[in-house]
């Protein structure tokens, strides 16, 4: 009887499979035959474990630049999974309350391990070492990061990432003007002189134009115009608003505030500060108080906006 109801599940599946290739115009008794003579998959070759376990290529001979290796890619992995689900959301038509808080809670979630992993790179190196393998990576820099650029964009309108002192003069939507004054433009200036940094050259010839496109393509479907267009007046409104607040605590001060211990941990030294691999200027491009980048302005107080990153920056940086 058993075996009656296995052979009758078995057949349906068939004439579903039938009916699928079929309609696709293709023979089903061939691909039966494939999967006849294809091998059993096996876990590392579905994620290519022997290719991911030879991608780091350290270029010195200290151990702890593996480490810096794996974690920023890890990092970048994190950004991939960010972006996942951002391009789910800004491409999904009339997307659903449950749909866009699902995908929502994704992304704050991965910025949560994000924020959290960062004492790898706080406490898991020898500072000697980094300060000698570092200057063997010049001019690559963290800056670089092409994904973590795109997030924002995903995330909000342009002028929200537009240099907060010229914001007010900036009376624009051409996507090609406000590119040009993104706040992290001005943070990749040598020092001394103000020109742009080679790794600010590199990274403007490499992703610049990917910039101008997903701008062009986002700049009446980010994450901001989504929510303001079908949540405003959501019955879960204020769980929604919680999470995008969330999402902006994370992204604009409590990642960067990450980033800014790490460097003053290693940075820093008396009497003066050591300058970041590329030469970027991270004493002032890193404090979100200085940029106050706010993906949803509109979901925070005057005063919140005013004191953006402050009482973070002092617990953050007692240490």
């Amino acid at each position: 009887m058993e075996g009656n109801n296995v052979d009758a599940e078995l057949n349906e599946q068939l004439r579903k499979l039938q009916a699928k290739y079929d309609a696709m115009g293709q023979d089903l008794s061939s691909y039966l035959d494939g999967l006849l003579y294809s091998d059993f998959l096996t876990y590392w070759d579905y994620i290519h474990l022997d290719t991911l376990l030879s991608l780091q290529s350290p270029k010195t001979q200290f151990p702890d630049e593996k480490v810096f290796i794996m974690y920023h890619q890890i990092t970048e992995l994190y950004f991939q999974l960010i972006l996942h689900e951002l391009k789910q959301i800004t491409e999904k038509e009339n997307p659903e309350e449950k749909f866009f808080i699902d995908r929502l809670d994704r992304v704050v979630r991965y910025f949560r391990h994000l924020e959290d992993s960062f004492d790898i790179m706080v406490k898991g190196m020898e500072r000697d070492q980094f300060l000698k393998f570092r200057m063997a990576l010049l001019p690559a820099s963290g800056f670089q990061s092409a994904q973590y650029r795109l997030i924002e964009i995903y995330s909000t309108d342009m002028i929200n990432l537009v240099n907060a002192n010229e914001r007010a003069t900036v009376q624009t939507d051409d996507i090609a003007r406000l590119l040009e004054k993104l706040y992290w433009r001005s943070g990749a200036t040598e020092l001394a002189s103000g020109k742009k940094t080679l790794t600010l050259q590199q990274f403007e010839q490499k992703y610049m134009r990917d910039f101008y496109d997903t701008g062009v393509k986002l700049k009446d479907r980010n994450l901001r115009k989504i929510f303001t267009k079908y949540f405003m007046a959501s019955p879960r409104r204020e769980e929604i608003v919680s999470k995008l607040r969330e999402l902006d605590t994370l992204s604009n001060v409590l990642w960067p505030l990450a980033h800014l211990k790490s460097a003053g941990h290693y940075l820093h030294k008396d009497p003066e500060d050591i300058k970041a691999t590329g030469g970027t200027n991270w004493q002032k491009y890193l404090p979100p108080r200085f940029k106050r980048i706010i993906f949803f302005p509109e979901l925070w107080t005057e005063k919140e906006k005013e004191e953006w990153g402050k009482a973070a920056f002092v617990h953050e940086t007692d240490y």
